[in-house]
């Protein structure tokens, strides 16, 4: 399977194929830029159709860790990982352990953390195999409630990013009555939606997973729709929360939200194509490597010494970030994820 002529690959310093055959490993690990600090980025488990399929992603996941470090003004690097296999059928302790000594094989070029389809106690298991495992919680913590479990932080960022984008496009602050669709409602898009709910805004959600549909129904009384209509409705902002490449030949022409803004991994299809044509259709689009960077935010500051201050402090900069891009695409007549890449490479290039 070709590596180097990939389309998705863009210099990637490491691409690891992984096996182990007693528990079942199959996955990879893509280190993509360490020239501002070590990879760090999250195992994904997935049941992907095919090897070819894993790897597109984690070569496109691993680059956009590199931008969102950047962007995010953090001393580290890009990477990710991805297992094949489905979390809910084919996770064990053993396949855990399996990947935490596949990380462990690359000495920390690659920091690993959780993802969809992972968890703090996935982490927790690698851990025990090696020491480069990012966003776990020490005994101080936990004794205070804190898991390690980044999905809080990264709703708050996409809720804060979301704002940002709002503010922007639609020109007010206040989310009451905001009409918001959210494709996906795991981990991070139940989280936002209660941002979104406590804001006053009205919801529209959808998952593969139809219990966490009906969470959000009983708890924000939304409004539960088809996965194949979310992004076709009549509302201001559509929220992809789900898997990547939502946004698409097919789906850009039908949207009619003036504004995404949603906490999902390589939103654009075809970065360069569907960028414009959102730019186009004068749909504005919130970079998602720039608007979920939550995540690594509250990973960078785990550890003795967190403070929930400071990691909210960093958090609110996301909003200042994404308004710079949102006036410098307006100003050059640019797509604003072309801009965001622009900004990234000013910072990671430098070294």
């Amino acid at each position: 399977m070709a590596v180097f002529s990939h389309p998705e690959f863009d210099h990637h310093e490491t691409v690891s194929w992984c096996h182990d055959a007693a528990s079942g490993l199959r996955a990879l690990i893509a280190v993509h830029n360490t020239h501002l600090g070590k990879g760090l980025g999250g195992c994904r488990m997935w049941p992907y159709r095919s090897e070819a399929e894993a790897l597109t992603d984690v070569l496109r996941l691993s680059r956009g860790m590199t931008y969102k470090a950047a962007l995010a003004g953090l001393p580290q690097g890009g990477g990710k990982s991805v297992i094949i296999g489905d979390p809910r059928r084919d996770k064990t302790p053993e396949l855990m352990r399996a990947m935490g000594r596949a990380v462990n094989r690359l000495n920390g070029a690659y920091v690993v953390a959780e993802d969809s389809g992972t968890s703090v106690a996935d982490m927790r298991l690698m851990a025990q195999e090696t020491v480069h495992v990012g966003g776990l919680a020490d005994e101080k913590a936990i004794a205070e409630g804190r898991t390690g479990d980044p999905s809080p932080a990264t709703a708050y960022g996409t809720f804060i990013g979301l704002k940002a984008a709002v503010r922007h496009r639609l020109q007010r602050d206040d989310l009451r009555g905001l009409k918001v669709a959210i494709q996906g409602v795991g981990n991070v898009g139940h989280r936002l939606a209660r941002h979104l709910h406590e804001a006053g805004a009205e919801l529209w959600v959808t998952d593969l997973h139809a219990p966490a549909v009906e969470r959000c129904v009983r708890e924000f009384g939304a409004t539960a729709v088809p996965m194949e209509a979310i992004h076709a409705l009549e509302v201001d902002v559509f929220a992809p929360c789900a898997l990547g490449a939502v946004l698409n030949d097919t789906t850009i022409p039908v949207l009619k939200a003036p504004v995404v803004a949603g906490a999902a991994n390589n939103q654009l299809a075809i970065a360069d194509r569907h960028g414009e044509a959102l730019r186009e259709r004068g749909i504005l689009y919130a970079p998602d490597y720039c608007i979920n960077a939550g995540g690594i935010i509250d990973i960078y500051y785990e550890g003795p010494g967190y403070d929930w201050a400071i990691v909210e402090a960093h958090l609110q900069k996301i909003g200042t970030t994404l308004a710079e891009i949102f006036e410098r695409a307006q100003r050059e007549a640019q797509p604003t994820h072309r801009i965001a890449d622009r900004m990234a490479e000013e910072i990671f290039r430098k070294r």
